[in-house]
């Protein structure tokens, strides 16, 4: 399994799809990032080894006993002809439908859960991406939270005002963010060899209900290999250092002045 790799292009989806969303600063983007990438490790809890699944012991256990039960059970009654015998892992979960629901779910729990339900969502997100990119990630978070909580702090509201209505305003991306990162995975898995069946159930193919889309063979790749871990993560890892607000100009910087030095020699 890709997990420090899912992760990780969760961390570049987040950075790339709040700035389309209008979050320009380290303190608007950081919470929405580390969410969408640990959301982005969600899917795979359909797999009894998986980080996710592994995370908060028998909760998140018994999540993926239900989650692989579901599955099997709607795939048993909607495969076609051509489809795979069983449809527990990479099936129900690794779906457009399943990142529609379960950002809908968090959306409708934060409305009416109201903080401590943003705070578990946020919790959990974090605490899986974490997990997974180790102290590179915590080092990550650790700066974004350290702008973030100025940035809170500096409000003219007392202290505990302040971090409620942090805590409100990031409800209003909470779901979307929780959407994106499962996409995200989805999206990750379908350049493997296996392929994903995001599109389900919308696109049947060749006697498939359960299509696994993927790009032409010479672009795919088996998970664990060389090449996701010497190419695939580092060029992910570099895109998201690339994407962090103020980085890309430095960046342009240093290429043109290593240029023109390169020039006078």
């Amino acid at each position: 399994m890709m997990g420090r790799t899912h992760a990780a292009t969760g961390v570049l989806t987040g950075l790339l799809v709040g700035r389309l969303i209008g979050m320009e600063t380290l303190p608007e983007l950081g919470p929405f990032a580390a969410t969408v990438a640990g959301y982005a490790l969600v899917p795979d809890l359909d797999h009894p080894s998986a980080s996710a699944t592994r995370i908060l012991g028998p909760i998140t256990g018994l999540l993926s006993r239900a989650l692989r039960a579901s599955s099997a059970w709607l795939y048993e009654r909607t495969k076609g002809p051509k489809d795979e015998p069983d449809g527990e892992h990479r099936h129900l979960t690794h779906t457009f439908v399943f990142a529609a629901v379960l950002g809908g779910i968090c959306a409708l729990s934060t409305v009416y859960g109201g903080p401590w339900a943003v705070v578990g969502w946020l919790a959990f997100g974090v605490l899986l991406a974490v997990d997974r990119l180790g102290k590179l990630g915590l080092l990550g978070f650790g700066l974004g939270a350290a702008t973030w909580l100025p940035a809170t702090m500096s409000s003219p509201l007392p202290v505990g005002d302040a971090l409620l209505g942090a805590l409100d305003q990031s409800s209003g991306w909470l779901g979307l963010a929780v959407g994106v990162g499962c996409a995200t995975h989805c999206l990750g898995d379908a350049l493997t060899e296996s392929g994903c069946p995001f599109l389900w159930p919308l696109l049947r193919l060749r006697g498939e209900t359960w299509y696994e889309i993927r790009p032409p063979r010479w672009l795919r790749f088996h998970t664990g290999t060389a090449v996701e871990q010497w190419l695939v993560f580092p060029m992910v890892a570099i895109g998201s250092a690339v994407a962090v607000p103020g980085v890309l100009p430095h960046v342009i910087s240093m290429v043109t002045v290593a240029a023109q030095a390169s020039e006078l020699r």
